[in-house]
């Protein structure tokens, strides 16, 4: 089935006192006004998409970047300003949270544009649009990123409390059945995931920092914190990672010890029946000369001989604490 949604989603002129107006598809070839920035948000894979982009006079190499199927985040200064690719927890419905949406941004000090793909919001963005809608205007396109690197954090650690949550869980249980170890699978697998994504976006944060031609001096702490957070997050994922680890390997012990005192015991029935067997298959024998055979009371004794011999070895084995 053919894709024909829009390409283009939405789109804003932000003036530095704070006046938002939405603008259409069509107004993105107006000039930005000094005083005021744009806010222009697309959808990268649809088949209009280069239209719109053409529309914002972008650098070709820009616009082909933002709309690349696949990219992990990194942060290429140019010289008209940067393009940022992040990445965010991925709650569409449906969808599995580690395999996480990406956004891509191009930032200049009077433009912002984000891209995502098709069926895979990022709902940090829809987070930042309702603050704008609100009347909490940015300033300006870089405290705009700000605003929205927070928010793209706020959900990874909403996330990630969920996975430290569940990991209690498991740790304070006194046992766990089979769904319970598919389940710690599947956190594992999760931590992992976010993990592979997060440790090079903290690094395009660390890139980002160095971009003073684009981050005023006065935004510096609050993106050196959005970096910290990340550092931070990579942190957690990684104990979390140890911890789900250590839950296994205890699961694994868990299991083993029940299979070896299965097999202890086993064992030891199998030592108890082991002479028994053995009087068992000589008066079995079908031969000539065998003891007993014409006794009538034979079998009562060499049942009870054999009952005697169990309860001796059971004696035994208890004295000397096998049992």
């Amino acid at each position: 089935m053919t894709n024909t949604e829009p390409a283009f989603l939405w789109a804003y002129d932000i003036s530095k006192t704070g006046q938002i107006n939405a603008i259409s598809e069509a107004e993105l070839h107006a000039p930005i006004a000094e005083s005021s920035y744009r806010w222009v948000h697309l959808q990268s894979d649809e088949p209009d998409a280069e239209q719109v982009l053409s529309a914002l006079a972008l650098p070709s190499s820009v616009a082909d970047s933002l709309m690349t199927l696949k990219t992990r985040p990194r942060v290429i200064p140019l010289k008209e300003g940067a393009l940022i690719f992040l990445r965010g927890i991925n709650v569409n419905q449906g969808a599995d949270a580690d395999d996480m949406v990406s956004l891509r941004l191009w930032l200049t000090p009077n433009l912002i544009v984000t891209a995502r793909r098709h069926n895979r919001r990022v709902m940090s963005v829809q987070d930042t649009r309702a603050m704008l809608e609100s009347g909490e205007a940015p300033v300006g396109t870089a405290e705009l990123l700000i605003a929205l690197l927070t928010r793209l954090a706020d959900r990874i650690h909403d996330k990630l409390e969920e996975i430290d949550e569940q990991l209690g869980q498991y740790e304070i249980a006194d046992s766990l059945n089979k769904q319970d170890r598919q389940q710690l699978a599947m956190l594992r697998r999760q931590t992992a995931n976010i993990r592979r994504h997060l440790a090079p976006q903290r690094d395009a944060l660390d890139t980002l920092i160095r971009l003073p031609n684009l981050i005023h001096d006065t935004l510096l702490f609050e993106l050196r914190d959005q970096a910290d957070r990340m550092t931070r997050y990579v942190e957690d994922l990684d104990l979390a990672r140890e911890r789900s680890i250590v839950l296994q390997d205890e699961l694994r012990n868990q299991i083993a010890d029940q299979q070896g005192i299965r097999m202890y015991l086993l064992s030891m029935i199998t030592a108890i029946f082991l002479p028994l067997s053995f009087l068992t298959g000589v008066f079995g024998m079908n031969v000539a000369g065998l003891p007993g055979t014409e006794t009538p009371d034979a079998f009562n004794t060499l049942m009870m001989s054999m009952g005697g011999i169990a309860v001796v070895m059971l004696i035994a084995m208890l004295w000397k604490r096998w049992l």
